[in-house]
């Protein structure tokens, strides 16, 4: 695989590993909730935001070294490989 396309696949794995914890809570959260508001008979759209956005926080703070982790090791390695990339 030639450099630039593995930077890009970097960068897409990258990605995902970072959103996709953030994004799972989120997801699980919101059908959580849905469905206590389906069960209840109570549709109120704030109580939705208000749970995900505290589900996310709760990973963020409990996650966040590592994906701040992630991504730094992903710009040091942009950086290592951005000569690679020019000089071709």
């Amino acid at each position: 695989m030639s450099d630039p396309m593995r930077l890009v696949v970097d960068a897409l794995t990258t990605t995902a590993g970072v959103a996709g914890p953030l994004l799972a809570a989120a997801l699980i959260a919101g059908v959580a909730v849905g469905l206590a508001q389906a069960v209840v008979q109570v549709n109120e759209q704030s109580l939705s935001f208000i749970v995900k956005l505290v589900c996310v926080a709760g990973v963020l703070v409990a996650l966040g070294a590592t994906l701040a982790g992630q991504l730094v090791g992903y710009t040091r390695r942009c950086f290592t490989e951005v000569e690679k990339v020019v000089v071709h």
